[in-house]
């Protein structure tokens, strides 16, 4: 059975953009990379407290793996450093995602690309790298880019999880700030 998530606005969760930050992970089918990220990241959040402050979620770029869970190596990955990522399920990027979300972050420059296309003049969301706030500005591992492990070895599946450990926590690093001032959201 697949979980269905319901997407409320901030304004129907009683938050406004003060109190709230919202983050998308996008990868091309929504199974390996971006779910990963989104594991990582929602784990990473609730253990400095940040949790209650933030609406996460991801996404592809395309519809291949609607509704199928993460793949069994990244679950199996995730889950040896802790993360659980059995009830996440894939779905496809949607325009109002340039709405509903403060940062949308690809996992490679042909995601970036796409995303740039696809996003309206006067969207709300800030699309950049998820390697963007790692040392170096989207330096860090992996030179800015989070190779797709899908095709390669078990081993691709542990060096992406190392990359998103660290763009997660770069980006919570980024975020902090802005989310000890904000109140927790009713979500």
């Amino acid at each position: 059975m697949a979980i269905v998530y319901e997407f409320r606005t901030p304004e129907e969760k009683g938050m406004n953009d003060q109190e709230a930050v919202s983050v998308l992970f996008v990868c091309t089918g929504n199974i390996c990379r971006s779910p990963t990220a989104e594991g990582v990241f929602r784990a990473m959040a609730r253990e400095r407290g940040l949790a209650p402050f933030m609406r996460i979620d991801s996404c592809g770029t395309f519809g291949y793996h609607v509704g199928e869970p993460p793949d069994e190596r990244s679950q199996e990955k995730a889950a040896a450093r802790g993360y659980d990522l059995s009830d996440l399920r894939a779905r496809k990027l949607a325009l109002e995602d340039f709405e509903r979300f403060d940062y949308i972050l690809a996992m490679d420059g042909g995601h970036l690309e796409q995303l740039r296309r696809l996003r309206p003049d006067d969207a709300r969301a800030e699309v950049i790298m998820m390697m963007h706030f790692t040392s170096g500005r989207g330096g860090g591992l992996g030179g800015g880019q989070v190779p797709d492990p899908y095709y390669g070895s078990q081993k691709g599946f542990d060096d992406v999880l190392d990359m998103i450990e660290e763009g997660c926590r770069a980006l919570l690093d980024h975020l902090e700030p802005r989310l000890r001032r904000a109140p927790p959201t009713s979500a």
